[in-house]
């Protein structure tokens, strides 16, 4: 599967010059610690055809379903920045470019960490916009929106089937800096307003929104060329 990228995707790292809320901290040294634990091979990983992927279960499972969400995010940030709307100012192109940088690392810190401890690693995706304008502000910042929240939303329904400490101590360096990434796109929508966390992603116990993953994969699915699934096995 390959598809084509004008924004080269190698040596991506953050402008620790710019003084911002949106930097990553840890994740990258972290890496090592994550790819040296290991997990288990017989994690009933397979490709169910040449159209549908197994995430497989257990830690592996989370691992990969984390993996393909981050595709996700990086693929389409990608497009956005190779192509920015009309319009769009320097303000906004630079808070597309840090979301981009973030996002291509989460992929390829999954991809590598995974590698380094299972070959039951989930292959490169491809994906599909097919209600997006990415000439267009509203549509732009709106699909964002959708991502950003979902991301949290599944890191944070995610986190309970975690069963290696690492693991889930990564994710939450991760979805902190995602809850970062929902923030400023939501602040680029309505400036200034305490949408930040709105009533759609808090509930009434100011907690963040969590999904189990079936109804993220629910959710997400029209964006991904290649579906995927998993065997249930504490996961559902």
């Amino acid at each position: 599967m390959k598809k084509t990228i004008n924004v080269s995707n190698q040596g991506a790292t953050l402008d620790t010059g710019r003084r911002n809320f949106l930097k990553l901290s840890g994740v990258g040294l972290a890496m090592a610690g994550l790819a040296l634990v290991g997990c288990d091979d017989n994690d009933d990983f397979q490709i169910i055809d040449n159209n549908v992927f197994d995430l497989g279960s257990g830690d592996v499972g989370i691992l990969n379903y984390a993996y393909a969400l981050e595709q996700l995010e990086a693929d389409f940030y990608t497009k956005v920045v190779n192509n920015f709307y009309t319009g769009i100012s320097s303000a906004e192109k630079e808070v597309f470019t840090d979301l981009y940088h973030h996002e291509v690392i989460h992929r390829d810190f999954f991809k590598a960490a995974i590698s380094g401890a299972t070959s039951n690693i989930l292959p490169t995706l491809e994906f599909q916009y097919p209600n997006v304008n990415f000439n267009d502000r509203n549509s732009v910042l709106a699909t964002a929106k959708a991502l950003e929240d979902t991301g949290v939303a599944a890191y944070n329904g995610a986190g309970k089937y975690i069963t290696n400490p690492t693991y889930l101590v990564i994710a939450g360096k991760i979805v902190s800096v995602e809850a970062r990434h929902a923030s400023a796109i939501r602040n680029l929508i309505n400036p200034g307003s305490a949408d930040f966390s709105g009533d759609d992603v808090i509930d009434a116990n100011g907690l963040d929104v969590a999904k189990e993953p079936k109804d993220v994969v629910t959710a997400a699915g029209g964006f991904f060329k290649t579906p995927f699934t998993w065997k249930e096995r504490g996961i559902n």
